[in-house]
């Protein structure tokens, strides 16, 4: 007789679990998720012709991340910006402000990451111009990270 009492509140557990947990992968509006991603995709092309390779290295004791970003080989001095994505938990999201300097060197301050598997996005510019180089990274595996336009 306990067995089925101990099935019901396992049930009602996990039904809780379910309910206040929501999956945060899910999105509410397909149609404008497709329409993003063509624009995503605008900006990666943007990113080929200015030819734009992305260097980093992550110093987790001093907690940032330094490097270089070039088009065709020439230093990048404009601001931009570097998106770390979490796999799984959207609130451990980072978004780093990078100001390089006049070699196109620069720094950001980045926060203990944890040894996970990151999606990264560096974007710049702005409009029409508006580029995008996107990747992937764990931390754990290698310090530098690299992101090439194809």
């Amino acid at each position: 007789m306990i067995g089925p009492v101990w099935v019901l509140v396992g049930g009602a557990v996990m039904i809780w679990l379910a309910m206040s947990r929501p999956d945060a992968m899910v999105v509410g509006d397909y149609y404008k998720q497709g329409k993003a991603i063509n624009q995503e995709l605008r900006r990666d092309r943007v990113a080929s012709r200015l030819g734009l390779a992305f260097d980093a290295t992550h110093e987790a004791a001093a907690g940032r991340i330094s490097g270089s970003l070039r088009s065709h080989g020439a230093p990048v001095r404009a601001p931009f910006h570097i998106r770390l994505a979490h796999p799984t938990q959207p609130a451990r999201d980072r978004v780093l402000e990078a100001l390089p300097d006049g070699q196109g060197r620069f720094t950001a301050a980045a926060p203990a990451l944890e040894p996970t598997h990151w999606q990264v996005v560096v974007e710049g510019g702005g409009g029409a111009g508006a580029w995008r180089l996107a990747g992937s990274w764990s931390p754990a595996r290698r310090d530098g990270l690299r992101i090439s336009a194809d």
